[in-house]
């Protein structure tokens, strides 16, 4: 059975407390696995949330700061002495060809998987497969930073009601679906197209067009939300969102399911709960904004399905 849901490994910015690791996300979407920003502890938090380095088959790395690049050693290193038998390709900045080039030779190991090098230049579609098109859009940060996009190609959605209003049923659903038409009925008669689910990950960035490209029409936008409305003027200084900042561009890109994360330490930890202290006033402050989808102030090893097909 195909699943697609979102595993967070980590929610933390800057660096880990004693209650959130760096960052850490695992898009499961049916059968492959896409890490991002795997920062420091990634491989261990890999181990409690029971995800393993077969399940990966991407890694996408938004920019190299340390809280979303450090762990790519060990995962790198993890994905080898397993003996992953599948291609499992990395992208990142090009840009930062010298960091990746540290983390990936950090120590020495041996090396027995075939890890694909795709560093990102410019915008654009940077991996087509039959279940997704994958793409990187640029954002406003101190260094230089990418978004992505996992996008589903769109399909059809079969009408029983115009079906049986054709007479088409058994295998002539089937023969009509490939081959476009019979005796004289379309496909586009007897059905609809099926919109294809969109994912968006935004990562450290200030508003910018990046940002509302990336999440326009998502099906789940996870974005940092790195501060609260009152230190506002961090989050610009320093390339970063609000909680209220990232919920208006959800809101105006009709996100279906916004999913908060990367907060500043200077907010409370959770103190063992199963959300942040602060994560009341992140919801608060979102809700305010005008979002009124659903919404997910995440937390460390949350797994968060992604809504199903429209």
């Amino acid at each position: 059975m195909s699943v697609r849901e979102l595993v967070v490994l980590g929610t933390a910015s800057q660096v880990p407390t004693r209650h959130r690791n760096h960052n850490g996300y695992l898009l499961r979407w049916d059968g492959e696995g896409l890490l991002f920003d795997p920062g420091e502890g990634t491989q261990r938090q890999m181990l409690r949330a029971g995800v393993a380095a077969h399940d990966l088959n991407r890694i996408c790395v938004t920019h190299f700061h340390g809280d979303h690049s450090l762990g790519l050693a060990g995962v790198i290193q993890r994905i080898n002495l397993d003996r992953v038998p599948h291609e499992v390709t990395a992208h990142y900045p090009k840009s930062g060809q010298r960091f990746f080039d540290r983390l990936r030779y950090a120590t020495a190991y041996r090396e027995t998987v075939a890890l694909t090098e795709a560093p990102v230049a410019e915008d654009g579609v940077i991996a087509r497969t039959a279940g997704y098109t994958l793409q990187a859009r640029k954002l406003s940060h101190p260094v230089e930073s990418y978004g992505y996009l996992l996008t589903e190609p769109d399909g059809r959605r079969m009408l029983p009601d115009r079906l049986a209003a054709h007479g088409i049923k058994g295998p002539d659903v089937g023969r009509i679906q490939r081959e476009g038409s019979l005796n004289g009925v379309s496909l586009d008669d007897i059905s609809e197209v099926r919109r294809g689910q969109r994912f968006a990950f935004v990562m450290d960035t200030r508003l910018c067009d990046g940002v509302h490209t990336l999440a326009d029409g998502a099906d789940m936008l996870v974005i940092e939300s790195t501060f609260l409305d009152e230190d506002e003027q961090l989050a610009v200084e320093h390339g970063h969102l609000t909680a209220a900042q990232a919920a208006r561009v959800a809101r105006d890109a009709g996100v279906r399911h916004l999913v908060l994360t990367h907060f500043s330490q200077r907010y409370s930890d959770p103190g063992g709960t199963s959300r942040t202290e602060s994560g009341g006033e992140f919801e608060r402050q979102a809700r305010a904004a005008g979002y009124e989808g659903e919404l997910t102030v995440a937390h460390d090893l949350l797994r968060v399905p992604v809504p199903k097909r429209r």
